[in-house]
């Protein structure tokens, strides 16, 4: 699964990496969390970046709390179920970040955080859908979800599934309205195993109020409890 991540590049290097216009009020995420509002390119606007909240809200949702229930969908259902379905088919986007967060379990009670990232921390993007939603006063609220996939053999070590990470290509052929959907799912794959890399990071990340460049420095891998992980001993 996906449920933080990090977005920390400078505007200029996110402008020439997606070929994309930053508006001013973007601003750098060392835990970008649900139902902050993050940064996306999408189908509908693929020229410039928009800023959706994290957790998707389908148009026909009841209440708006569903949005935390739906921060992943899995790739291998996304044509079938009812929440993603539509959004699959004509609203894409590209969720831009610069690494991810992942938890190993060690014990019922303890887990590491390891940050992943790929080809000496460069931009990507995670491949996602969005919706809009109306609230009572008839507000349009922008949302995304992050697709996920079966993990590769490096980050099976960590968790069972990861974010689908595109490669340009297959960021060119998502956001493609005409991209048939047999080779929509056809990207939808876990990066090669030789293209990620992680490390332990601090348990500082554990807390979302916390968002500073020291969740992102390599430290001994210990768990909530002072614990050193069996990885590193």
């Amino acid at each position: 699964m996906c449920g933080r991540y990090t977005i920390i590049a400078k505007a200029e290097e996110i402008e020439k990496r997606f070929k994309v216009e930053v508006p001013p009020n973007y601003q750098p995420h060392y835990n970008a969390a649900p139902s902050q509002i993050l940064s996306v390119i999408t189908n509908e606007r693929p020229e410039g970046i928009s800023f959706f909240q994290w957790g998707l809200i389908p148009s026909w949702a009841k209440d708006m709390k569903i949005g935390s229930k739906l921060i992943n969908a899995r790739a291998e259902s996304i044509a079938e179920k009812p929440v993603f379905r539509n959004a699959f088919r004509k609203r894409r986007c590209l969720v831009i970040a610069d690494g991810y967060y992942e938890w190993h379990k060690i014990s019922k009670t303890s887990k590491m955080p390891y940050r992943i990232t790929i080809d000496t921390n460069r931009l990507f993007s995670f491949a996602g859908l969005w919706e809009i939603y109306h609230n009572e006063n008839d507000s349009p609220i922008h949302s995304f979800t992050i697709i996920t996939t079966k993990a590769n053999e490096i980050i099976s070590t960590l968790h069972d599934r990861m974010p689908v990470i595109l490669s340009p290509e297959a960021e060119r052929l998502w956001l493609d309205p005409r991209t048939p959907e047999k080779d929509l799912h056809s990207i939808l794959q876990p990066l090669e195993a030789e293209k990620v890399k992680y490390y332990p990071v601090s348990p500082l990340v554990n807390s979302v109020a916390n968002n500073d460049p020291r969740l992102i420095e390599e430290t001994p891998a210990t768990d909530q409890h002072g614990n050193l992980s069996l990885f590193d001993q």
